[in-house]
């Protein structure tokens, strides 16, 4: 029932003028590379700014200009993610945990501290968000189920809340917890699908595979249509700690986003 949607290809000249980028962000880590003399050349130079800007094209080639998120649907935004998330996720693409071939590539060359470069430097970004587009056919009543999901949880199945996790404002916690708003709804369910048949991963213990295990696809499918839909609150900053409450449960814990773990007593 459940189909895993996936990413568009991109054509062939973005993805070599992606891994150039890349190269230029790997050199940009080793300023003591050599280079060629300039008298070896009579054409002239084509000098960059030597800033994050430059050097993350390769990755705003496919999340859009200052990882606005592609238009496509299926690159999600970057810009104002929690840092530690941004860096956890090319860190599960560096590991194996997360699976896209060219998405691997562009990072392979580059250390993980300069991924964490990387990562703060688009958590910074502070961008205006696109209205919410979604327009899938679905019934009220699903939208409602899928509400219930987000903002109650299902005791019935042991589930949390998504708010308990990603903020009363669902806009993220930091520094590992990433808002659910604002995201395409193609992405949305191209992720869950993802978890759902293993193709994505976290750190262990993985709070998400846990979840997604105990919603049923229709359930699913109802979630990601209802957080497609809502607008973006006036503040859209990750929050700066878990609401709060008791902790998730053994079970539920997540390896990737320690804050979560916590005792109660979070963000008001």
């Amino acid at each position: 029932m459940w189909k895993l949607l996936k990413p568009l290809k991109l054509p062939k000249v973005w993805m070599a003028l992606s891994i150039l980028a890349c190269c230029a962000a790997a050199t940009a880590q080793n300023p003591t590379a050599p280079t060629a003399s300039p008298a070896a050349s009579s054409t002239p130079r084509v000098r960059f700014e030597d800033n994050m800007a430059e050097r993350t094209k390769a990755c705003t080639a496919c999340h859009g200009d200052q990882g606005r998120a592609g238009p496509d649907g299926y690159y999600p935004r970057l810009a104002g993610k929690p840092a530690g998330y941004l860096h956890n996720q090319l860190r599960n693409f560096a590991q194996g945990r997360r699976h896209y071939e060219l998405m691997t590539r562009l990072i392979d060359p580059l250390s993980d501290a300069y991924l964490g470069e990387m990562a703060r430097y688009f958590s910074t970004l502070e961008l205006p968000y696109p209205k919410p587009s979604a327009s899938n056919t679905i019934s009220a009543e699903r939208l409602a189920k899928g509400q219930q999901l987000v903002t109650q949880g299902d005791a019935s199945r042991g589930l949390p809340a998504c708010t308990q996790c990603h903020g009363v404002r669902l806009t993220g916690v930091q520094h590992h917890v990433p808002g659910l708003l604002g995201l395409p709804l193609d992405y949305l369910n191209a992720q869950l699908g993802a978890w759902q048949t293993g193709q994505r991963k976290a750190h262990a213990p993985d709070c998400m595979a846990e979840v997604v295990k105990r919603i049923p696809s229709e359930d699913l499918i109802a979630v990601s249509s209802w957080l497609a839909r809502q607008a973006l609150p006036a503040d859209t900053h990750p929050a700066p700690r878990p609401p709060a409450g008791p902790p998730l449960p053994a079970a539920l814990r997540c390896g990737s986003a320690p804050e979560l773990s916590s005792t109660a007593g979070g963000q008001p």
